[in-house]
């Protein structure tokens, strides 16, 4: 199967040490700038239904709105309770001006 990057945002949509949430095709994808790269996890938390885009980013991790669930945004990995399923983790680059992501 070939590469699958697909368009997701303009590099100048996600500033440093924020978090955007994008859609991918029927997927919700979290974009997020930190330390001068970016990652891309699932947006949706995996305990229960709830954006991660709109919780807070602190030292690595996304913590999510709802029940305070968080995450590793390098790795996915759910650090905290009541989570305990991992986060998908996507590839993502810069080309140019263009945030693309491997699906």
């Amino acid at each position: 199967m070939a590469d699958n990057w697909t368009r997701v945002a303009a590099v100048a949509d996600v500033e440093e040490g924020k978090c955007i949430g994008v859609k991918a095709g029927k997927r919700d994808i979290a974009i997020y700038h930190m330390d001068g790269a970016f990652y891309a996890t699932d947006n949706i938390c995996s305990h229960e239904y709830a954006l991660l885009s709109e919780g807070w980013m602190e030292k690595g991790c996304i913590e999510c709105p709802l029940h305070a669930a968080q995450f590793d945004i390098k790795t996915g990995k759910a650090l905290s309770a009541p989570a305990d399923t991992d986060l998908r983790v996507y590839e993502i680059k810069a080309e140019g001006a263009d945030l693309l992501v491997k699906l």
